[in-house]
């Protein structure tokens, strides 16, 4: 498994437990989380995006389409698709011990 399918696979637990303190902890201390073509973040560290999670939490499971690129684990775009049929693509980087650095998300 990559660590990206690793990572949406604990975005939808997350979804459907609540728990987003747990899916927090994967993000590195000085990680980042930004969006685009949505008015929220950007988020600037650990603590700073386990708060925009538990206060805005998502509401769907969302589905891996394609990568670009044939290593999902390497720095890059994916695209997904959540539950209710909306598109977006989400670009990942990791620190060396595997936790998230960077995470960019835009929606179609």
């Amino acid at each position: 498994m990559s660590r990206t399918t690793d990572h949406v696979d604990a975005f939808n637990h997350a979804v459907t437990t609540g728990d987003w303190d747990t899916f927090a902890h994967r993000f590195a201390d000085d990680a980042t989380m930004t969006f685009v073509n949505v008015p929220a973040g950007p988020f600037h560290g650990h603590t700073a995006i386990a708060a925009a999670y538990r206060e805005n939490p998502p509401t769907e499971t969302m589905t891996l389409l394609d990568g670009e690129g044939a290593d999902l684990d390497a720095t890059g775009k994916v695209r997904f698709r959540w539950a209710g049929g909306g598109t977006g693509s989400m670009e990942l980087s990791w620190t060396p011990d595997g936790a998230v650095r960077a995470l960019t998300v835009a929606f179609d």
